[in-house]
């Protein structure tokens, strides 16, 4: 990746994101991380308002060493966090089933990313056409410019929050389950079912308009 050029190979180890269950599956590899955020189109967002915990998911990109979210202005969340909440971010894959010979070794493949951290608010319109556009971008390559950007009353009614990649931890665990020893010979199918995520056939809007044949395209 281009982007880590001249930076460390490896984030920094925080107390929030040093990992204490499972360490050997822990990792801080800045390529790892960015390829995790970049894979996935939905992080959860958690953060505490009025005394209590809350989250949302929604969508991200990312740019460089920071984490995009929007929404609402008025979405109580990001507004807590735009008034200096701190924030917690979490990206996983869901990779496989694994499936063991005993009940307690059943697990799962995954690649997970937890972030913390305070959001900064994208303030000035130019910079939040753009946050537009890489997130258009991120859900379709070249769709940007098929549609119709946002306008000025749009943009006033989205906020933009932008999270350093600082406080930064993934996790990520493979291969087949581990059972103790005297399992290994009970007869019971053991092994992984793999998990994609695999996009269908475009449907059309039911106002789609008839003479749409070239004037856009349907996804790939």
């Amino acid at each position: 990746m281009s982007d880590v050029i001249d930076l460390p190979r490896q984030y920094e180890i925080h107390p929030a994101t040093k990992v204490v269950r499972g360490p050997k599956r822990a990792s801080y590899d800045r390529a790892l991380v960015h390829g995790i955020i970049d894979d996935a189109l939905i992080c959860h967002v958690g953060t505490v308002v009025n005394g209590r915990p809350s989250m949302i998911p929604t969508a991200h990109w990312r740019v460089g060493e920071r984490i995009y979210i929007h929404g609402a202005s008025k979405n109580r969340i990001l507004a807590a966090i735009a008034d200096g909440a701190e924030a917690c971010l979490c990206i996983t894959h869901l990779d496989g089933l694994v499936m063991a010979r005993s009940a307690f070794h059943h697990s799962a493949n995954y690649r997970s990313v937890v972030i913390y951290g305070k959001g900064a608010v994208v303030e000035d319109e130019g910079s939040k056409m753009e946050h537009s556009r890489l997130f258009v971008e991120k859900l379709e390559p070249g769709r940007w410019d098929t549609i119709r950007e946002p306008n000025a009353q749009e943009l006033k009614a989205t906020m933009f929050l932008g999270f350093d990649l600082k406080e930064v931890s993934a996790k990520v665990r493979t291969g087949d389950p581990v059972d103790d020893d005297e399992d290994y010979s009970l007869p019971v199918w053991a092994g992984v079912l793999p998990c994609q995520n695999v996009w269908g056939t475009p449907i059309d809007d039911a106002k789609i308009d008839p003479g749409f044949v070239g004037k856009g395209q349907k996804p790939q």
